[in-house]
């Protein structure tokens, strides 16, 4: 099964490649920060996992689609997978060297008690390295997103549970950031006719479906406007830096 809404980019479509490419480079960012016993919170597809495990001496990949976590059991024999909605974690304490959640805790209701539930199943001097959107960067109400976050917003929540937080980014180069105008550019022309702001004054279930109907028109109206930009980004076009308002994601490293 493949799931290809555009909150969950696709490498099999190519309007979503830079969205796709700047997911992955996230992965190969962390790969520094990654030893020993090795859990990941929200795998989906499983974009990260040859990238992870090289570094990792066993790895556990958790997320809610059942289906998702089945293919992947059969796809890497070699790792483990289980279905699980959190948090909490049904983990013991303790129990993993390093944790990876990218793109996640933005969907997280309880965001206080995920973070707390990744400090406890951490080992002492583990670490924790997390994705999100930076809301500075973001061009529109995403209803997927219970909440987004300043750089300062999370680290001010991470430094209640961990001892320390290391907050970067990942960015991109000029051909990213040009991508980036016209992305803007477009959800202007299409955010103008929300003249009464219904975007943050109606319930995210009533505006999921046409956010997701909306976004991929646009996505692919990028694409048939500028195909050569949108296929030839790279995930090296994207790279960690440090903390800015203008990253596109939030890339912070915690330690217990």
């Amino acid at each position: 099964m493949s799931v290809y809404t555009t909150e969950i980019a696709s490498d099999q479509i190519p309007s979503d490649n830079p969205i796709h490419q700047r997911l992955l480079q996230a992965y190969y960012e962390a790969i520094p920060f990654i030893e020993g016993d090795l859990l990941e919170l929200g795998c989906g597809e499983g974009r990260g996992v040859e990238i992870l495990t090289d570094s990792a001496t066993s790895y556990l990949g958790l997320d809610k689609i059942e289906e998702v976590i089945e293919n992947l059991k059969a796809k890497y024999p070699d790792h483990q997978f289980e279905s699980s909605v959190f948090p909490p974690l049904k983990l013991p304490d303790n129990s993993f060297d390093t944790v990876v959640s990218f793109q996640v805790i933005e969907h997280i209701k309880k965001d206080e008690e995920y973070l707390s539930e990744i400090h406890r199943i951490l080992k002492p001097g583990g670490k924790a390295i997390l994705s999100t959107p930076n809301i500075k960067m973001t061009l529109s109400r995403n209803p997927w997103h219970e909440r987004e976050y300043t750089a300062d917003e999370l680290a001010t929540l991470a430094a209640k549970y961990f001892s320390k937080v290391d907050m970067k980014g990942i960015a991109g180069n000029e051909k990213v950031m040009e991508y980036h105008e016209r992305n803007r550019q477009s959800v202007q022309k299409i955010m103008k006719y929300d003249f009464l702001d219904l975007q943050y004054k109606l319930p995210a279930s009533f505006l999921r479906v046409p956010y997701d109907l909306l976004n991929r028109l646009n996505r692919n109206k990028l694409q048939k406007q500028s195909d050569d930009l949108v296929l030839s980004i790279d995930r090296k076009d994207y790279f960690l830096a440090e903390k800015s308002e203008t990253n596109l994601d939030l890339f912070c490293i915690l330690y217990k």
